[in-house]
């Protein structure tokens, strides 16, 4: 593909601890191309997480390049066009990346409107009235417009989540994150969570997607990245991944969860 579909261009990422003893993340190098549903696998302390959460630098590389929208983000300054020297600004390129975790991180002392509107009123200064209509737009598509004043403590595990999900949505981001978005669950509560990023996918939404989710990953994904020991070791699609895997951790692993 030409390089004006590739969102995020991630070049030899490094992520050690210990002075290099420990290596979190060794050389990772992939591209995330608009509308990719990426999910990544492996066994866990493979640097799956670690690498999300450097996507939008909540963990700092060691090493590497991480381009998105022609500037190299892991840089604290860049050149623009005039050949100035101009600061990065990591809150703006944040804004462009939603993010979800494994637990919800919603306001407990806020009701779910309250949560919703918050950073699109703060940071991008929209008004109250145009916020509280995108959010009940957003808890309407996901079935939870009638929890709109409650609070998080009144709602399940998977309301929680799915409200979550609709909050990052609030920010119009170009990618959403995904890390082990269901794995805090209760099990009859992860089909409603993965319904909703199906729906986000259907939609042609770009997702990076961390996930021990295995039916998910095959039915919805695109690309598969395979990830052992902070290294990338395959990738594919996921007839590639799943049916004709290469590397030998990769079906020593698949042999442990299918």
């Amino acid at each position: 593909m030409e390089t004006r579909d590739k969102l995020i261009q991630v070049t030899e990422l490094e992520k050690h601890y210990n002075n290099g003893a420990i290596k979190a993340l060794d050389g990772v190098t992939v591209d995330i191309e608009k509308g990719d549903v990426m999910v990544i696998i492996g066994p866990s302390g493979s640097g799956k997480s670690t690498f999300l959460r450097s996507l939008n630098l909540l963990e700092e590389p060691t090493g590497g390049a991480i381009i998105y929208d022609n500037i190299d983000i892991t840089k604290k300054k860049f050149k623009d066009e005039n050949g100035k020297w101009v600061k990065v600004d990591m809150d703006l390129h944040r804004q462009k990346m939603g993010m979800v975790f494994q637990h919800f991180n919603l306001f407990p002392h806020k009701t779910v409107m309250e949560n919703m509107i918050l950073a699109p009123m703060k940071v991008k200064k929209v008004t109250q009235e145009e916020a509280k209509k995108k959010a009940l737009e957003l808890l309407a598509r996901v079935g939870l417009e009638d929890r709109a004043d409650a609070y998080p403590i009144q709602l399940s595990g998977g309301q929680k989540q799915r409200i979550a999900i609709v909050r990052a949505l609030m920010m119009e981001p170009q990618v959403m994150l995904f890390d082990e978005p269901t794995s805090a669950l209760d099990p009859e509560m992860v089909g409603e969570v993965l319904d909703v990023m199906k729906d986000l996918a259907k939609g042609g939404m770009t997702m990076v997607v961390v996930t021990h989710e295995m039916g998910f990953a095959r039915e919805v994904g695109n690309r598969v990245l395979f990830m052992a020991d902070g290294k990338l070791l395959e990738q594919g699609s996921p007839a590639d991944i799943f049916e004709h895997p290469k590397h030998a951790r990769l079906q020593e692993f698949l042999g442990k969860v299918l």
